[in-house]
């Protein structure tokens, strides 16, 4: 059924990480229900929606690190293409940022 994805255990962590951080959410939600709050973010947001929001971003950041890795191992003279965890690393603290300050 995923034979055409390619999993590497980057991606694996990459779901799994978005598994636990929904199960978590989901019952801190219920534990504690959220109220509107004003960050940096242009509108009034919940707990969920600054993880949705956040989970959108780092998507995009993975996948223009993806998208960039090849041109950056050019540019930067690297021997090989810079490993994937860089972007993982960063996105899940750009996530962590949003979903503090958002």
């Amino acid at each position: 059924m995923f034979g055409w994805m390619m999993w590497t255990l980057p991606v694996a962590v990459f779901f799994v990480c978005i598994g636990l951080m929904l199960a978590g959410m989901t019952i801190w939600e219920m534990k504690s229900p959220t109220t509107l709050r004003k960050g940096f973010l242009p509108m009034a947001t919940t707990r969920g929606d600054r993880l949705f929001i956040g989970l959108l971003v780092a998507a995009y950041i993975n996948l223009g690190f993806l998208g960039l890795a090849e041109s950056l191992a050019g540019w930067l003279s690297l021997e090989h293409e810079p490993s994937i965890w860089i972007s993982f690393v960063v996105s899940m603290l750009v996530l962590a940022f949003i979903m503090r300050k958002g």
